[in-house]
């Protein structure tokens, strides 16, 4: 049986049109202006969200060491740096299908609020990664009663 590579229809209906849009792309950012996957370049997928008190971040990245994942905070900015090696090939294999991503990425995410990055701390679990930063006390909002005469 023969295996015949996946073509979807933007290929076989419009393969003028797609190497036109890449070359009008590649033109005005610079065959640098995207980290493209074929470059070694990941993004691996994070969710952002926030508490009362603490801003957190979840990122996806199964299959990396955590002893190889760097955590800076600079500002009211994460960046996280790390990268996913490649297991060695064997001579005598035939590969048909390869989807995982390998290699460096980096994540720069722009926080909501002020924080205290001191106070950071990060946990990884099942591949996933948990940055838990604490709001700066000066956004925490705080409740004050009144009382009516």
């Amino acid at each position: 049986m023969t295996l015949t590579p996946w073509r979807g229809l933007w290929d076989l209906k419009f393969p003028t049109l797609k190497e036109e849009m890449d070359k009008l792309f590649e033109d005005f950012f610079g065959k640098s202006g995207f980290q493209s996957l074929s470059e070694g370049g990941w993004f691996p997928p994070l969710d952002i969200y926030e508490t009362k008190k603490d801003v957190i971040v979840t990122i996806d990245i199964p299959g990396i060491n955590p002893k190889d994942v760097s955590i800076s905070i600079v500002d009211e900015k994460i960046i996280i740096k790390g990268e996913r090696l490649k297991e060695e090939e064997s001579k005598d294999e035939t590969c048909y299908r390869a989807e995982r991503v390998y290699g460096s990425f980096q994540r720069i995410i722009q926080l909501p609020t002020d924080v205290v990055g001191d106070m950071a701390k990060a946990t990884y679990k099942d591949g996933v990664l948990k940055i838990t930063v604490p709001k700066s006390p000066r956004v925490i909002p705080k409740e004050i009663k009144v009382e009516i005469e």
